[in-house]
C-alpha cells in the first residue's frame, strides 16, 4: 500500500473515531440524565427503564456513534500500529472538551483549555511518525 494513501487513510479513520467517540458518549450521558435517577430493584422498574432507554433518540444516536467509531477503531488497526493510534486518536479529549462546552453547557476551565492544547501537541508530535512501523504479516 502507498505511504500516502495509509496515511489518508490513517487520517480519515482517526478522524472518525475522535469525532464519534466523545459524541457517542456525550449522546449516551445526554439521554440517560433525560432518563433520570434510576433504580433497578424491581423487575417492574427494570423494564420501565428498559422501555425509556430503548425509546431515547439520543441514546439511539449515541449507540449509532459509538459503532462507527468501534468500526472506524477496529479497521485502523488493521493496518496501523496500535502504537501510534492509540496517541493520535487522544486529540479526542479536544473533542470531548468542546462537546461539553457546548453541547453538555459545562464550564471548561482555562486550565483544563491548556491540558488538552498539551495534549493535542503531543498528537501532533505523534502524527508526524510514520503509522506502520511493523511488516504486514
Amino acid at each position: 500500500m502507498k505511504s500516502s494513501n495509509l496515511h489518508f487513510k490513517t487520517y480519515l479513520l482517526i478522524l472518525l473515531m475522535v469525532i464519534f467517540g466523545p459524541l457517542g458518549n456525550v449522546l449516551l450521558g445526554k439521554g440517560m440524565k433525560r432518563i433520570g435517577p434510576t433504580s433497578l430493584g424491581t423487575p417492574a422498574e427494570t423494564i420501565d427503564l428498559l422501555a425509556r432507554v430503548l425509546t431515547s433518540g439520543t441514546i439511539w444516536l449515541g449507540i449509532g456513534s459509538l459503532i462507527t467509531f468501534f468500526v472506524a477503531y477496529t479497521l485502523v488497526l488493521s493496518w496501523a500500529d496500535y502504537s501510534y493510534v492509540q496517541p493520535a486518536s487522544a486529540v479526542a479529549y479536544g473533542m470531548v472538551a468542546l462537546l461539553a462546552h457546548f453541547m453538555l453547557r459545562e464550564v471548561v476551565t482555562p486550565l483544563r483549555w491548556l491540558g488538552v492544547l498539551v495534549i493535542c501537541l503531543g498528537v501532533l508530535v505523534v502524527g508526524h511518525t510514520p503509522p506502520r512501523t511493523t511488516e504486514s504479516s
